[in-house]
């Protein structure tokens, strides 16, 4: 496994609120974990950081070599939900961060699968040759209306409402988590991001970038693309390699 990974403040923010971090286990295991926080500078980078610590180390303790799926699954759900719990409890401890809370996508990539959890707009790609698969859907407003057929993807790309999400974690006592498992291949990447990077970077040049780039490039070329594009917003890439 190869993993690159880049994070920046942009060009719009006064600081960064996304926070990652990445890994290797036994057995050629990879696993990283991306949140972009919110609630004031103080609070989004409190539980973006707080939530990445608690995954992390939730991640590298409780993984053993040969665990089955559902242990996988049951370990990401654990320990996404642990940092939930953590972020709320001081969210309502501490008036200064009230209202703070952050996206999550973490995911465990094995030899043959990946493992995806999440809860917010922050995502997970695999890129295959000219290809590239969405792994997760947003959970935003925006994200609704295009379920329902009130606006296309398109129309969802300059919504007012974009940034609007419908699930964080450390905003209410329990959190609902989305998680899903995708076959990987020789050459495959999987790409974890914040909307720093989705909004900025459409899945043209995504492609574009992984193509004319090597490996350890990618990340950084993505951040410079976003930050080429506008750069309004933090900008967090992670990219696993098989």
């Amino acid at each position: 496994m190869k993993i690159v990974a880049k994070t920046d403040i942009g060009r719009k923010r006064k600081s960064n609120q996304d926070s990652y971090a990445a890994g290797e286990l036994p057995g050629g295991v990879a696993w990283a974990v991306v949140c972009d926080g919110m609630g004031g500078a103080a609070g989004g980078n409190v539980a973006s950081s707080d939530a990445v610590k608690i995954i992390s180390e939730r991640i590298t303790s409780s993984y053993r070599p040969a665990m089955s799926p559902i242990s996988i699954k049951n370990m990401l759900v654990s320990a996404i939900t642990a940092a939930n719990i953590s972020i709320y409890d001081m969210s309502r401890a501490n008036k200064e961060l009230e209202g703070m809370g952050t996206t999550v996508v973490c995911a465990l990539v094995t030899d043959e699968v990946s493992y995806i959890a999440h809860a917010g707009d922050s995502r997970a790609y695999a890129v295959s040759g000219n290809k590239i698969v969405q792994l997760t859907k947003d959970h935003s407003i925006v994200q609704e209306l295009v379920d329902v057929g009130s606006i296309t993807k398109d129309e969802a790309k300059n919504h007012p409402r974009k940034n609007i999400i419908t699930r964080a974690l450390g905003v209410e006592p329990d959190i609902r988590i989305d998680y899903c498992e995708y076959d990987i291949s020789d050459n495959d990447i999987l790409l974890l991001c914040t909307d720093g990077l989705t909004n900025f970077v459409d899945d043209e040049e995504f492609v574009k970038i992984i193509g004319e780039n090597t490996y350890y490039e990618i990340a950084e070329k993505m951040v410079a693309a976003a930050n080429n594009n506008g750069g309004a917003d933090n900008i967090t890439v992670v990219a696993i390699a098989y």
